[in-house]
């Protein structure tokens, strides 16, 4: 995309060139080494446009410089700027909340003069009218009310008394007490100074000032006449600094006439424009559900960029035209958009604001909050997303004078407390150090304080050292655990090594984890293997246990029993006579019972005969299950007298296993011989069709067999009793018939309606179940109405959708002898994929985790683009 002429100005003064014409020739002055032959092409190119455009601009700037901030007489009601009203009216509605307090404190070494200190206080009090402002309310509007000169006293702690260990601790408690103590806007005052004596030449000061008056430059403007101040006070000598042009109370009057009508209008187009299609709440995954009211409790952590690092992104800066900055923001935008899963979205980035002479001396709150907007759909490459975010920034700082608060109010954004509106992240680059304090005679040094607070979800401040680029993550803990922020940080470094080693990747498939990450996701935490019967198939595995226990009753069903023997001669019987009617090894036999002795026996002589079952709920509507029955293209189905009318329409062979109950006995016992293998298909089961049209999904037999031997989740043995409860076409059936007939355990058979919660609660205690597997809906109800006739249960699984934590928490508290399992996996990976064992110490603050892969079983959690997310964000 090729830059416009203004664009390609703008970014040449982000590189630090100077341009200007002189008789009507292009002039240039640049740092070393920052013109390459392509950028010197293009000026060469683009003169004529240049002068033009230059010409036309300091057109402008005269016009605009007529518009001059003029003095205003004080005997009238004083406005807050658009800024300062924000603040008033967080302040009333967070009236307990310290996070506006700007705390420096700086400490002092040498022989200081303190009579010299409180009166370049006093002076600097004095010639500020901000540092002398209150706020009150009229007819429900906030004003300014600036209050005389006055001589102002220092407050002084004297702690020389106190050993060195002491006086640390102390320093710290007054610090952040210093920190945190609130303001009272409306009686003052505004700015509080306090001096610790730690010894005859050891001092620390603290100066606190509400943000309402001042911000970051002001602060560099606070410390520069400070400077100047103590060292004429020092010596004797008449302060030395000009005369103030205006008062911050001048522009605040002069903000409010001049940003309307068509001046607001014409910055109001571009935003609404350039914010159209932006989520106004950006999805990052937190650790802890957001409180309803925010708390403002901040920490931070701290990324170091060697020197390397820094001096590549630098170079890649230059290469493409832009500034560290710009190449900084966008990457940072990947970082948020690959978190959150969001293509359009916007982050803040604080703009100094000061683009007129006279406010650059005043002590007042004139930074202003940019909103940048970044669109990473079509995964563009990282170029291309830079050059857009650079051109994008630099429009938007051309349209910086409407405050982010005016901008708000105007786009009518929807305010809730729990979220910032428009931008619940910031972004900044500080890449000018504020000027250090120099005091006569001391050596004075910044004095990290204790200030954990934080205004967003989460604030990054990048700062240029002398080591290379040092970052500072500051985040929400109401909602970030340490840990997570940790993560994103070592996420974003990867992301820069990504981009300087090969920028012409695409976006969404830039590297996030590094190599340990990377084998921790995909190796470690799939390291699921166990020595389980691989090579078996399951009725391979059943025809084992029935050698193993022949006698012990098997299933149980309305008063009858059939021992392993017993149900295995059934099975045989049927499975020699499938084989009579020409069912072949690897063929489709379709199975449409109740919930029965022969469901299960037709399930086990299917499998013997070589066959996969097809496993379909005589309750369905007709047109399902005709469906399915051609869709499969079944040619033999077993079923049940009473359900064989349903199955008229069809050109498959119907077999009702309760009439031909003689026949069948007739048939061979012994275990018919199928060549078979592990490999081969088991059934053939329909999805429920909720998403579209119900497609066959095909189970081999290793996948059922994972599933309930040898198995992490679980201790599945010959004392269990599992309830069947399922119908036949939905995979809990698989989990409850095979993981308790590969066992030796007892499986008991429901009656085959639809059984009442009392019902379910009496054959819990009447057989002794020790497994139970409930869909979510009916494991809350049962928690709810029937809690009690869950005590007897060994291990209760629940799943199909998501488990509420009350309910979950119920179970905890009451049923200490049993484990409860939230079960997790689509019908495709055989009913479980993930399982996770509740207890007492999980973490159930935001909702039930499915947990880890259980045994033989690999997961991979991919974003939209399909690639492998590292921990903690979504997929």
């Amino acid at each position: 995309m090729t830059m416009t002429t203004i664009e390609f100005v703008s970014t040449l003064k982000n590189l630090g060139i100077k341009l200007w014409v002189d008789n009507n020739k292009l002039r240039c002055r640049a740092p070393k080494g920052v013109i390459t032959p392509e950028l010197k092409q293009n000026l060469v190119e683009r003169e004529r446009e240049i002068i033009e455009l230059i010409k036309e601009w300091e057109t402008s700037s005269q016009a605009t410089s007529n518009i001059t901030i003029k003095p205003i007489p004080r005997d009238r009601a004083l406005p807050l700027s658009f800024a300062q009203e924000r603040l008033w009216f967080l302040t009333q509605l967070f009236p307990n909340n310290p996070s506006y307090n700007v705390p420096t404190a700086l400490s002092l070494n040498g022989s200081l003069n303190v009579t010299a200190l409180e009166q370049s206080l006093s002076e600097i009090i004095k010639r500020h009218e901000t540092l002398r402002t209150t706020f009150t309310e009229v007819n429900g509007q906030p004003i300014q009310n600036i209050h005389p000169a006055y001589e102002f006293s220092l407050s002084i702690v004297n702690l020389q008394s106190l050993s060195t260990s002491d006086q640390s601790e102390q320093l710290q408690k007054l610090s952040r007490q210093e920190a945190m103590t609130l303001f009272d806007l409306v009686q003052g005052p505004v700015l509080r100074a306090k001096l610790l004596q730690l010894a005859a030449k050891r001092h620390v000061l603290f100066l606190t000032l509400h943000h309402i008056m001042c911000d970051r430059w002001s602060l560099g403007v606070f410390i520069q006449e400070l400077s100047i101040l103590y060292e004429s006070f020092v010596h004797g000598k008449p302060a030395q600094l000009p005369k103030l042009p205006i008062q911050y109370a001048d522009f605040a009057y002069w903000q409010r006439e001049w940003l309307s009508g068509a001046v607001l209008e014409q910055q109001l187009q571009y935003w609404k424009q350039q914010l159209a299609g932006v989520e106004p709440i950006l999805d990052l995954p937190t650790d802890y559900p957001r409180p309803t009211e925010p708390t403002f409790r901040g920490q931070m952590e701290t990324l170091q960029l060697d020197p390397n690092l820094t001096q590549k992104l630098r170079q890649l800066s230059q290469r493409s035209g832009t500034t560290l900055f710009i190449t900084l923001l966008a990457t940072f935008f990947i970082l948020l958009a690959r978190y959150s899963g969001q293509s359009n979205l916007a982050v803040g980035s604080p703009i100094a604001n000061r683009n007129r002479g006279e406010l650059e001396p005043l002590i007042g709150f004139f930074v202003n909050l940019l909103v940048l907007r970044a669109d990473l759909s079509g995964n563009p490459t990282f170029r291309d997303f830079l050059n857009q975010v650079h051109q994008t920034t630099l429009v938007a700082y051309d349209r910086q004078d409407i405050p982010f608060e005016k901008l708000v109010e105007e786009l009518r954004i929807e305010r809730t407390l729990s979220h910032n509106p428009l931008v619940q992240v910031v972004f900044a680059l500080q890449n000018t150090r504020m000027d250090a304090l120099s005091l006569s005679g001391l050596q004075v040094d910044h004095v990290a304080g204790g200030f954990d607070v934080t205004r967003f979800d989460l604030e990054v401040h990048v700062l240029e050292v002398s080591s290379g680029l040092e970052a500072h993550f500051v985040y929400n803990t109401d909602i970030f655990a340490s840990e997570t922020i940790v993560r994103m940080i070592s996420h974003f470094q990867t992301l820069l090594q990504a981009i300087v080693t090969e920028p012409n990747q695409h976006v969404w498939q830039l590297p996030m984890m590094d190599a340990s990450e990377q084998q921790q996701v995909l190796v470690e935490w799939n390291q699921t293997i166990t020595d389980y019967p691989v090579d078996e198939c399951i009725h391979q595995l059943f025809e084992a246990q029935v050698e193993k226990t022949p006698d012990t009753v098997a299933i149980v069903f309305e008063g009858q029993q059939l021992t392993y023997s017993e149900l295995n001669t059934k099975a045989n019987q049927v499975a020699h006579y499938l084989q009579q009617q020409g069912v072949e090894p690897e063929g489709l036999v379709g199975i449409c019972v109740e919930r029965s002795p022969e469901m299960v026996i037709g399930l086990i002589g299917i499998l013997k005969a070589g066959a996969a079952y097809v496993p379909l709920d005589p309750t369905y509507p007709q047109a399902r299950l005709d469906y399915m029955i051609e869709d499969a293209q079944l040619s033999v189905l077993l079923t049940q007298q009473k359900w064989q009318a349903r199955l008229q329409g069809t050109q498959a062979q119907t077999i009702c296993l309760d009439v031909l109950t003689e026949l069948l006995a007739a048939e061979r016992v012994e275990n018919p011989l199928a060549p078979l293998s592990a490999d081969h298909q088991a059934y053939l089961m329909y999805t429920s069709g909720s998403t579209g049209q119900p497609k066959g999904v095909c189970i081999r037999h290793r996948s059922v067999v994972r599933l309930v031997k040898d198995t992490n989740y679980i201790d599945l043995n010959a004392r269990d009793r599992i309830l069947q409860l399922a119908p036949i076409s939905f995979d809990a059936a698989t989990f409850e018939i095979w993981g308790s007939l590969l066992n030796g355990g007892q499986l008991v058979i429901m009656p085959p309606h639809q059984p009442s919660l009392r019902e379910i609660g009496a054959a819990i205690h009447q057989h002794n179940i020790t497994t139970l597997w409930l869909t979510a809906g009916l494991f809350h109800l049962m928690v709810e109405e029937h809690l009690e006739d869950l005590h007897p249960l060994k291990y209760l699984l629940a799943g199909g959708d998501v488990l509420s934590t009350s309910h979950v928490q119920q179970v905890l508290n009451n049923l200490q002898r049993c484990q409860l399992i939230n079960g997790y996996g689509p019908t495709e990976n055989t009913t479980f994929t993930c399982c996770f064992p509740i207890t007492h110490t999980s973490n159930l603050s935001k909702s039930v985790p499915i947990g880890k892969p259980i045994s033989n079983t690999q997961v991979y959690i991919l974003d939209q683009h399909l690639n492998a997310v590292p921990i903690g964000i979504p997929g």
